[in-house]
């Protein structure tokens, strides 16, 4: 099956306002951001890539557009279900503020009870961003190959979500998994299991590169060997 990396957007005007932005129109990234989407295509360079998924928001689109124009035969397709959390009565209101609402308690303890005023529910989310990443998969794999890596851009909530059905973490756990905006996550499919193959990187991707003797890189060797001697 596939390798799925994952981007999250890079930082963008909420983020430093300290703003829960959800699926509020109109945010940017900011100058930090558009700097890290300007080095995305550099990380990526040499990685194949079968595919460029994106949430439909702004800052996702934008975080891609460097890459998607260094890559003119790369077409980006938009699908909803990684869009950003329905935050409802929340969206747009200060995080500041938020601390003292009773229900981020449940938000960061049991997330899995979680569910925003006039939005959905956390474990709605995790359920249609883990069907995405199904559908991709099949789609990717029936088209490019099993080996075949394909990029999703998303929301940080989105992929510490997938990342947590990746480790067969209870959405109640996923609180303690960070990933940093335009950082990168790299998700290993199987027929068995799923293997986390990256968390939350920030830095030189030249390991997913596939060997010169076409056999799959270091870390999915360590992954798939899965033993104690693995490197």
């Amino acid at each position: 099956m596939p390798t799925l990396i994952l981007v999250r957007h890079g930082r963008s005007t909420a983020n430093t306002s300290g703003v829960l932005a959800g699926r509020t129109p109109g945010v940017a990234l900011d100058e930090r951001g558009a700097a890290q989407a300007a080095a995305l295509p550099a990380r990526l360079a040499g990685v194949p890539l079968a595919a460029a998924v994106s949430s439909p928001l702004q800052r996702c689109l934008e975080t891609l557009a460097p890459l998607l124009d260094a890559r003119p035969e790369l077409r980006l397709e938009t699908d909803e279900r990684i869009t950003e959390c329905d935050y409802g009565d929340w969206s747009g209101r200060k995080l500041a503020e938020l601390t003292d609402e009773p229900l981020m308690e449940t938000v960061q303890q049991h997330p899995s009870a979680a569910a925003f005023p006039g939005g959905e529910p956390m474990r709605e989310m995790q359920a249609r961003a883990v069907s995405a990443v199904r559908d991709w998969n099949a789609r990717v794999e029936e088209t490019a190959g099993a080996e075949a890596s394909y990029l999703m851009c998303s929301h940080g909530d989105i992929i510490k979500s997938l990342v947590a059905d990746a480790l067969g973490m209870h959405l109640d756990l996923f609180q303690r998994i960070s990933v940093e905006p335009c950082s990168v996550t790299v998700i290993r499919y199987t027929r068995l299991r799923p293997y986390l193959v990256r968390l939350g990187d920030t830095g030189d991707l030249a390991s997913l590169l596939p060997r010169a003797d076409g056999a799959a890189g270091s870390e999915r060797d360590a992954a798939v060997g899965g033993g104690a001697g693995a490197a």
